[in-house]
């Protein structure tokens, strides 16, 4: 019988915002990254995309007690879709292997009203930068659409649950890849 896993795309890769188990560099073919908001949450989160011609980093994971049913109430506003074949990582043992996304037609583009918020922001691209590199962080850059939308910037009171402290290097490193590509930085009320 497979090991149940998933694959992690975002904030997963930062391995100080979880205790899973065995989470192991990957990279899923066929998807691609988007910022979005649905109706359930106030901000903007991501979401895969299938693609094609895309691949993305990210992290798999051992499912918690081998329970899906409780990863998929942590997960409640994703579907879990099966991506066993589309995974590459290192294990030698077999392992069943899905991936969260938000349905197509149950998302929308961040919005003032819904915005990508920094806090977050910050989660994701210190686990890219400790685990893939800048490099990695480029790639995630690059793989993930949605950039247009506003990224709000609640550095001084966290919105994100599971927020972390950047060192003065990893601010520095975020700050100028959000210049980079020119986001809308819009300041918290």
């Amino acid at each position: 019988m497979a090991d149940p896993y998933f694959f992690g795309y975002g904030s997963l890769v930062n391995t100080a915002t979880h205790d899973f188990p065995d989470p192991q560099r990957a990279t899923l073919r066929g998807w691609r990254r988007a910022w979005r908001h649905t109706d359930l949450r106030p901000v903007a989160f991501l979401t895969a995309i299938p693609d094609p011609h895309a691949e993305i980093d990210g992290m798999i994971a051992h499912v918690p007690g081998d329970d899906w049913q409780a990863l998929d109430e942590r997960e409640w506003a994703y579907d879990r879709i099966a991506a066993t074949e589309a995974v590459a990582h290192p294990l030698s043992k077999p392992v069943e292997i899905a991936v969260y996304a938000v349905p197509e037609h149950q998302h929308a583009p961040a919005t003032a009203a819904h915005p990508i918020v920094l806090s977050y922001l910050d989660v994701v691209f210190q686990g890219y930068l400790r685990v893939y590199g800048p490099e990695g962080v480029d790639r995630f850059i690059a793989t993930t659409d949605g950039w247009t939308g506003p990224v709000l910037n609640d550095r001084a009171a966290p919105r994100y649950a599971r927020h972390q402290a950047l060192s003065p290097d990893e601010t520095r490193f975020v700050d100028d890849r959000l210049a980079r590509i020119g986001v809308n930085l819009v300041s918290a009320l």
